[in-house]
């Protein structure tokens, strides 16, 4: 199974650090987030990745082009047939990364019917470049499977940004919560796919996943939410990039699975 990558986007609210480079690329640890995302992945065995780039994607071409000089010791003969010699091997030495440029202002439907001649005719994963859950794939899968539809999405109870009083009709604040979870479900991303799911996409740089294939997907009855109780966190902002690096600073950062 294939995993498509939405590494496009321009990131406008992390300007502080997107204006250098696709917010995908910015480090968590000192290595991309996007990097993170693959790596909870492939230690769950989903090893085939294609990355959908728009915003700034040399960066992340040049990124896995370069990726062995960057992760191992290597001898160069200058002037030699043979022109470099690497040493030793990396974590990674299993995965296979292509990286499609889907266009500059895609939107994210866009760019996955893009990405079709890629994914080809089996059931695949879709998630966004900039969000890190401590998915546990297999029971997604299994989860999908089970209702048999076309199309699974990731949901979790978010987080108020704010803390919620429960005020009495004397105006005295019986309770106080910082920051709880609320009550709906929201979209994550970690979709599960099947090829099909393609019938729903127009093929234009606008059409917004989240918008029309979904809606007509949930009209069919083809959409079904996989419940995560786990850690989930965007990176959205330059604050929730912090955020991150301190959660893996500090050795507690939950997604870290191998």
């Amino acid at each position: 199974m294939k995993a498509v990558l939405l590494a496009g986007g321009l990131g406008t609210r992390m300007r502080e650090e997107t204006e250098y480079r696709p917010k995908p690329m910015v480090e968590v640890g000192g290595r991309p987030v996007l990097w993170h995302i693959m790596k909870l992945l492939g230690v769950q065995g989903l090893k085939d990745f294609i990355i959908c780039t728009g915003y700034k994607s040399e960066q992340i071409k040049e990124y896995f082009l370069d990726y062995r000089a960057r992760n191992q010791d290597f001898t160069v003969v200058l002037g030699g047939e043979v022109p470099i010699d690497y040493h030793g091997a990396h974590g990674e030495d299993d995965w296979r990364v292509t990286v499609a440029d889907t266009g500059m202002n895609t939107m994210t439907g866009g760019r996955v019917k893009r990405v079709q001649r890629y994914v080809g005719e089996e059931t695949f994963l879709c998630t966004y470049g900039d969000g890190i859950a401590d998915i546990d794939l297999d029971a997604l899968l299994a989860f999908h499977r089970s209702h048999g539809k076309l199309a699974t999405v990731t949901s979790v109870h978010p987080v108020s940004r704010f803390g919620v009083l429960e005020i009495d009709d004397d105006g005295l604040v019986r309770r106080f919560k910082e920051k709880p979870e609320t009550e709906g479900w929201i979209n994550i991303g970690y979709f599960v796919f099947e090829p099909r799911v393609f019938d729903y996409i127009a093929d234009s740089e606008d059409t917004v996943l989240e918008q029309e294939p979904l809606r007509r997907l949930a009209e069919d009855g083809e959409l079904a939410a996989y419940r995560h109780q786990g850690f989930w966190q965007p990176m959205d902002t330059y604050r929730e990039a912090l955020m991150l690096n301190e959660l893996w600073e500090s050795g507690q950062a939950p997604w870290r699975n191998w």
